[in-house]
C-alpha cells in the first residue's frame, strides 16, 4: 500500500510516495517488452523530501540523472537503487559547484531539463544549476526537439541561418527531415514569410510543367524514381542559382517539397489521365483497331480488355501491373490473339520481347505443327519507356514496334547488349 506524499502539476515528474512506513521517489520511464510504461522507485530521506518541494530545479536534476538508470535497466531489469541514491546527496543537497562538477563525470538527460525550460547556452557550459534558474514545471516537447535536431545537424556540420530555419519551419521538416513535407506560413515568424515564399517561387517556376508519373511496376501508389530525380535536380540548381546563401537542408527541403507534391497529384489522378500525359510525351508509332486484348502476368493471372469498354486499354494494362506486380511476378503480357502479335514485359531484366505468330498450330497429335512464333527483343530504359512500348503497341500493333528498338532475335546477341548495359 502506498499514498503519494508529494507531487507536481506535471504528470511525468518524479513523485515522492509513502510505502511500508518509508519514503520513496517514483518516476514513469521506459517500456516493458509488452510497450507497456516502467514505474521505478528508490528510497529517499525527509531531508531530500524536503529539497523536491522547495527547489524545482533540484527536482529536475535529480530526475534528470536517474533517466539514464532507468534506462539502462531496460524492458524487464531493476533499477540500480544504490546507484540512483548515490545521487540524493550530491544533487539536492550539495553545493552549486559541487552539483556542476558531478554533472561533468555523469550521464544525465539534457534534453529532459531543456523541454522545462533550462538555459541552453548555460548547460552547454556546464553551468546546470545558473541553467535552471529559469525552469517551470510545464514541459516544452519542442523546445528540446529542436535543440535535438540542431545538435544533429551541428554533428554533420550544418549551421542553420534565419532564412533556412525559416524554410524548414515551412515545409515542417526542422524537427525530423524524413517527415512529408507541407505548407505551414504560420510556422514561420512574419518577417522571414516574405522571404521563404520567394525561395518557395522559384522552386516553383523551376518545375513548371515537370510532372512525376506512377511506377505501377511497385504498386498503384508508387511513382517513377527517374521522374522525382529528374524533378528534384532541377529544383536544387534553380535554387541554388538565385539563392545562393542558403545551406543545403533548406534546398533539399525546398525539391522535397516540390517532388512530394507532383507526385501526390499524380498518385490523385485517374490512370486513364495518367496515360493520356504520358502519351503526350511519346509518339505513337501509328494506329490499328482493336477490339480486344488480353493481359497475363507470370503467375498465369489473365484480364481482358475489349474496345467498347469505358476505359482505354493502356490504362487497363496498367493498373492491371499495379495490382498483380510483386518482386516474384515482374513479367507481364499483352496479348492480340486475332492479330496473333503480343509483346512480353521482363520489369526483373529491365527488357521486353515482341512476339509475332508466323504459323498457326494445325491438328492435333502426332502428326499437328506446332505454331511458329518470332520473337525478338530490346532494351527498355525505365518505366518511361515501358509506357511508350504499351502505348505505341496498343495503338499500332507490333509493326509499329520497329522504331522503338533495336530489336534483335539472336539470344545471345540481346544478352550481350544488356550485359553491357548492366556493366555501365
Amino acid at each position: 500500500m502506498s499514498d503519494i506524499v508529494f507531487t507536481r502539476t506535471s504528470g511525468w515528474i518524479p513523485n515522492v510516495i509513502r510505502e511500508d512506513g518509508g519514503l520513496k521517489l517514483t518516476l514513469g520511464a521506459g517500456a516493458d517488452a509488452n510497450h507497456e510504461p516502467r514505474t521505478f522507485t528508490f528510497p529517499i530521506s525527509e531531508a531530500h523530501l524536503a529539497v523536491i518541494r522547495e527547489d524545482l530545479a533540484r527536482h529536475l536534476l535529480l530526475w534528470s540523472a536517474v533517466l539514464p538508470l532507468c534506462d539502462a535497466a531496460g524492458t524487464r531489469g531493476r533499477l540500480d537503487e544504490d546507484a540512483a541514491a548515490a545521487l540524493l546527496d550530491p544533487i539536492l543537497l550539495a553545493a552549486p559547484a559541487d552539483v556542476d562538477a558531478l554533472f561533468q563525470r555523469i550521464r544525465w538527460d539534457r534534453s529532459r531539463l531543456i523541454a522545462h525550460g533550462a538555459d541552453i547556452r548555460l548547460l552547454e557550459r556546464g553551468q546546470v544549476c545558473a541553467a535552471m534558474r529559469a525552469a517551470t514545471e510545464t514541459s516544452n516537447g519542442k523546445r528540446a526537439q529542436e535543440y535535438d535536431a540542431d545538435r544533429r545537424r551541428a554533428e554533420r556540420g550544418a549551421v542553420l541561418g534565419p532564412l533556412d530555419a525559416a524554410i524548414l519551419r515551412y515545409t515542417g521538416q526542422y524537427l525530423h527531415g524524413a517527415t512529408v513535407p507541407g505548407r505551414i506560413p504560420d510556422a514561420v515568424e512574419p518577417a522571414l514569410l516574405p522571404e521563404v515564399v520567394r525561395v518557395i517561387a522559384t522552386a516553383q517556376q523551376a518545375c513548371a510543367g515537370m510532372r512525376i508519373g506512377r511506377d505501377p511496376r511497385r504498386g498503384n501508389r508508387a511513382t517513377d524514381k527517374r521522374d522525382w530525380e529528374r524533378m528534384r535536380t532541377t529544383v536544387e540548381a534553380a535554387v541554388r542559382r538565385a539563392h545562393p546563401e542558403l545551406v543545403d537542408d533548406a534546398v533539399r527541403t525546398v525539391s522535397f517539397l516540390m517532388c512530394s507534391e507532383a507526385a501526390d497529384r499524380s498518385r490523385k489522378t485517374p490512370m486513364e489521365d495518367d496515360e493520356e500525359a504520358a502519351d503526350h510525351r511519346t509518339d505513337s508509332g501509328g494506329s490499328a483497331s482493336r477490339t480486344a486484348l488480353s493481359f497475363t502476368d507470370d503467375k498465369g493471372v489473365e484480364k481482358k480488355w475489349l474496345r467498347d469498354g469505358p476505359r482505354g486499354a493502356a490504362a487497363e494494362f496498367w493498373e492491371f501491373v499495379g495490382n498483380r506486380s510483386a518482386s516474384d511476378n515482374e513479367v507481364f503480357t499483352i496479348e492480340d490473339e486475332e492479330l496473333g502479335e503480343g509483346i512480353q514485359l521482363h520489369f526483373y531484366a529491365d527488357s521486353a520481347a515482341r512476339i509475332t505468330t508466323l504459323r498457326e498450330g494445325e491438328g492435333e497429335g502426332e502428326g499437328g505443327a506446332d505454331p511458329e512464333y518470332r520473337v525478338e527483343y530490346s532494351l527498355v530504359d525505365g518505366i518511361g519507356g515501358y509506357r511508350n512500348l504499351v502505348s505505341v503497341f496498343v495503338r499500332g500493333g507490333c509493326a509499329a514496334l520497329e522504331q522503338h528498338g533495336p530489336w534483335m532475335s539472336d539470344v545471345d546477341e540481346f544478352e550481350r547488349a544488356r550485359r553491357r548495359r548492366d556493366a555501365r
